[in-house]
């Protein structure tokens, strides 16, 4: 026998040899018996434990919620206190009775939230126990919870996301259920619920979106109350993105259906129903002019943020804006004396017809230091700084320009798209490779021969960016937008959106280029410095965020953007002044809009100037206001900027932009042109800086040219330039607005 085969022997021996029932290795340790045991075990604790909460937590004898409503302190920058919201009247709320409800009314709720709300035991035990495990996981309010407990929650308890408060609601939602009716459960949680615009309870909501007492809402009516509570802020009709009212008209359909389901509704009735909008909302009393606008558009902020809203709506709050009262003071000042003291809306329709929203950036903290939300909140309800339905217009077109220079596109006879790239700026010229056939017209039928990128966004050429937006791929050019801060919901990809024909708001723009200025990295404007409720601050996200475009694109088309200032559209408003600044205008078509961006080293801030029927919100044209004609980019929008802009930046007049590029107006030309007898334009304001270009293209016409305010309008107005002024014409060679090479660096001419 080999030493193999005797050792198998040995361990043969052993096996044999082992007392029959030991078990080894880890099976000594669980057998099912054992596991069954410690399983038992384990549900008689959590037995015991619930049976000792139940008898540990009473039924408060008071509910809470009104006891500690309080006010909301909104304070500036600097600490002094800007508005008490909620003092007088903390909670807006009148209870009513159940039989004040509509039949109806009460069934659209228990459709909407809890369709076994009649027969259940007050807890849906699977959605709170989904919920407790997702509050142990941090993921916040996620889970199901009964019409009961919502009213407990609401009543007797706070809106906090932890694991007692969790476990105190099912408790005294059990006992509340054999304690009350069903019909007391159901009129406690209709009269305690927050519906949105500062509305507690069915009547105030009834007031607030219908106009009427709670008795004579429709069944479509109390569908949609019932379906906004599931998020009051983004299903309010008046603020709601087009995604927002899709979803609550989804939740409405589906209400409806429910009630079908339950035999509250015959399908009959159910068909019959329409959708009904709701009204405009009123103004809470108490906030008039920008500070209405102030806290309205920091609590939406913060529930963007992952703020509750109901415990924001429930008062104990400071919050403070990063206002500047000072630059809010200049903001104010501009706009009345560059723009309102010009108006008079007596006399014109236009005038009337007038709006003004702007917004004001530190690029270095992403913080809003100033914004101007319209005549004021008690007046103009919409806050024409975060409104995003009126057109962008030519505002948008730095965006094609930096996704160009992000994608490193080239133009359609292979040439790299730079400030010195040559592209073919006649009217109507139709777009090569355009995924649907377009022509755009350059303002007022202009038509440019050869002329650089450069040219062409001091003189904001559409044919020109209209081919560059197919040359980059409007895809890419999407991408770019949104990763710079505007909404990607509101931008169809299509040809015409390279002539800004998507919504957006000045607080969009306002982030766009300030991350521009911010040399590539992402700016989201905060209204909102600091939120604490008591002693607990909220953790805020830091307004800078990552490298979204490299730094050498943003500061090449900031580059690009200073001609603009020194040599374009601007030049009349802005150019002179002794700060540097880099900007572009923008025109709608349809002259519905008219901006500003603009931006110096330490300071943005966008100005748009939108055309809103007085009665009804029709967007209407600009044309006429302040007894002119065309309102353009260059005109109102522009005066407003520079007049802030030259009081807002204060020490800051010096600042010098850093930019890593030698491309663009912004920059000396490595190979300048002698100079022609006849200068293009007046030299930058900077010493060091030589005169950018000599522009090298004649248009092919000179017509003659209406300014936008006539002179008779204003004898000390100068008259603002249309949005695409004819180039000077050249008596020399030229070497295209960046002036780094003496000759063009490619034409695309592709016909």
């Amino acid at each position: 026998m080999g030493r193999a085969d005797a050792r198998r022997a040995a361990q043969g021996r052993k096996r044999r040899a082992r007392p029959k029932g030991k078990k080894g290795g880890i099976r000594r340790f669980f057998t099912w018996k054992k596991v069954l045991g410690a399983f038992l075990g384990v549900c008689l604790l959590g037995i015991l434990g619930f049976l000792g909460l139940y008898l540990y937590v009473d039924v408060p004898d008071e509910g809470n919620f009104q006891a500690t409503s309080q006010s909301n302190v909104y304070k500036y920058a600097d600490g002094s206190v800007m508005a008490r919201k909620g003092a007088e009247n903390a909670v807006n709320r009148e209870t009513v009775k159940i039989d004040q409800i509509p039949k109806h009314v009460q069934h659209a709720f228990v459709a909407a939230e809890n369709k076994t709300f009649y027969q259940d035991s007050g807890v849906d035990l699977k959605g709170t126990l989904r919920g407790v495990l997702n509050t142990l996981r941090g993921k916040g309010k996620q889970g199901g919870s009964t019409i009961t407990q919502q009213y407990v929650k609401n009543y007797y308890l706070s809106q906090e996301q932890t694991v007692s408060r969790k476990l105190q609601e099912i408790v005294i939602s059990l006992k509340v259920d054999n304690k009350l009716g069903k019909n007391e459960i159901l009129a406690g949680y209709m009269n305690t619920s927050y519906y949105g615009r500062g509305a507690y309870g069915i009547q105030a909501a009834a007031q607030a979106y219908y106009g009427v007492d709670v008795d004579k809402l429709t069944v479509s009516q109390g569908a949609y109350l019932a379906s906004l509570l599931q998020a009051p802020s983004q299903y309010d009709w008046a603020i709601a993105s087009d995604a927002g009212k899709k979803r609550v008209q989804e939740r409405w359909a589906y209400t409806l259906n429910n009630m079908v389901e339950m035999k509250w509704l015959d399908e009959a009735d159910r068909q019959k129903q329409t959708f009904q909008q709701p009204i405009k909302p009123k103004p809470l009393p108490g906030v008039a002019g920008q500070v209405g606008y102030f806290i309205n558009a920091a609590n939406e902020e913060l529930i963007r943020k992952g703020v509750d809203e109901k415990e924001l709506a429930a008062g104990g709050w400071t919050i403070t804006l990063a206002i500047d009262k000072k630059k809010q003071q200049d903001l104010e000042k501009a706009v009345k004396t560059k723009l309102t003291d010009d108006l008079k809306p007596t006399l014109r329709k236009a005038d009337r017809d007038a709006q003004l929203g702007a917004v004001s950036v530190d690029p270095a903290t992403g913080h809003v230091v100033a914004m101007y939300g319209g005549a004021g909140y008690t007046k103009h309800y919409t806050n024409n700084a975060t409104r995003a339905d009126f057109q962008p217009a030519s505002t948008f077109k730095p965006l094609i320009f930096a996704s160009a220079l992000e994608n490193h596109a080239k133009t359609q006879s292979g040439v790299p798209i730079t400030p010195d790239t040559v592209y073919d700026g006649r009217n109507r010229r139709p777009v090569v490779n355009s995924t649907k056939p377009f022509a755009p017209p350059n303002e007022d039928e202009v038509s440019y021969g050869k002329i650089s990128v450069q040219q062409a966004t001091n003189n904001s050429v559409n044919s020109v960016f209209a081919q560059m937006g197919a040359d980059v791929g409007l895809d890419a050019v999407k991408k770019t937008a949104v990763s710079l801060g505007m909404d990607g919901s509101r931008m169809d990809v299509q040809p015409a959106m390279t002539l800004g024909s998507m919504g957006a708001s000045p607080m969009q723009m306002a982030a766009a280029y300030a991350t521009l200025d911010n040399h590539g990295k992402k700016v989201e404007p905060a209204l909102v410095a600091k939120a604490q409720h008591g002693a607990q601050e909220v953790e805020l996200p830091d307004p800078i965020g990552s490298q979204v475009l490299t730094r050498g694109t943003a500061d090449t088309v900031t580059s690009v953007l200073r001609g603009v200032v020194n040599d374009g559209t601007a030049k009349s408003a802005i150019g002179g002044t002794d700060y540097q600044a880099a900007g572009k205008t923008g025109t709608s078509d349809d002259n519905k809009s008219a901006w500003f961006v603009g931006y110096t080293p330490k300071l943005v801030t966008a100005v748009g100037m939108f055309g809103e029927e007085t009665k009804g919100g029709k967007q209407v044209s600009l044309k006429g206001t302040g007894g002119g004609g065309r309102v353009n980019g260059g005109g109102y929008p522009a005066e407003v900027w520079a007049a802030y802009t030259a009081a807002a930046i204060g020490d800051d007049a010096g600042a010098k932009f850093d930019l890593e590029t030698d491309l663009g107006a912004g920059v000396a030309p490595t190979n300048a042109p002698p100079p022609s007898n006849t200068p293009s334009h007046t030299p930058s304001q900077t010493p060091s800086q030589t005169p950018s270009h000599t522009p090298s293209q004649t248009p092919s016409h000179s017509p003659s040219r209406t300014p936008s305010h006539s002179p008779s309008h204003s004898p000390s107005r100068t008259p603002s330039p249309p949005e695409t002024p004819p180039a000077t014409p050249s008596g020399g060679s030229g070497s295209g607005s960046g002036g780094n090479d003496n000759r063009p660096p490619g034409l695309d001419d592709l016909d």
